[in-house]
């Protein structure tokens, strides 16, 4: 899995939520090689990455194989319980209802995500979802996570 530790003092310069971001991206690009949507997710707990994930629905065959699902899974194994507590989500585009309703069972303390999805995300159809603290945050390096999918799409219609 590789744990990263994000060192304020290495990286003054750089804001948290972007450095996050950007490893989710890496993620993404994992997924997009498979030939997967590429959405990646990682979960931070105490300054640290403790998950990773990326879409593996055409791998795995299976729906609910999604990036964030993959994240919450790893996270607690390395918890080593189900709830996310103090810990957030960093995911390239919005979460989907499914997703949403599994990080409100979680009690995840913060999303934060890219790129928004007005056909499938949480916002549109479900906001209540959510764990009631939890924290949202969203437009994170937008434009890097949305050319992401919207490349791969463009490509995949040739």
């Amino acid at each position: 899995m590789g744990i990263s530790y994000y060192n304020q003092d290495d990286t003054a310069d750089v804001n948290p939520d972007e450095y996050f971001m950007k490893q989710a991206l890496l993620e993404a690009i994992k997924a997009g090689e498979r030939d997967e949507v590429p959405i990646g997710a990682v979960i931070v707990c105490q300054g640290r990455i403790i998950a990773r994930g990326h879409n593996l629905t055409e791998t795995l065959t299976d729906v609910t194989a999604h990036a964030e699902m993959q994240a919450i899974t790893a996270a607690a194994g390395f918890l080593g319980g189900k709830y996310l507590t103090d810990c957030t989500l960093y995911v390239t585009v919005e979460p989907c209802v499914m997703c949403a309703g599994a990080l409100g069972w979680s009690q995840i303390s913060r999303i934060v995500y890219g790129a928004s999805d007005e056909k499938r995300g949480f916002q549109r159809f479900a906001p209540a979802a959510l764990h009631s603290k939890t924290e949202v945050t969203s437009g994170i390096l937008e434009e890097e996570c949305s050319k992401l999918v919207k490349d791969f799409f463009k490509k995949k219609r040739g």
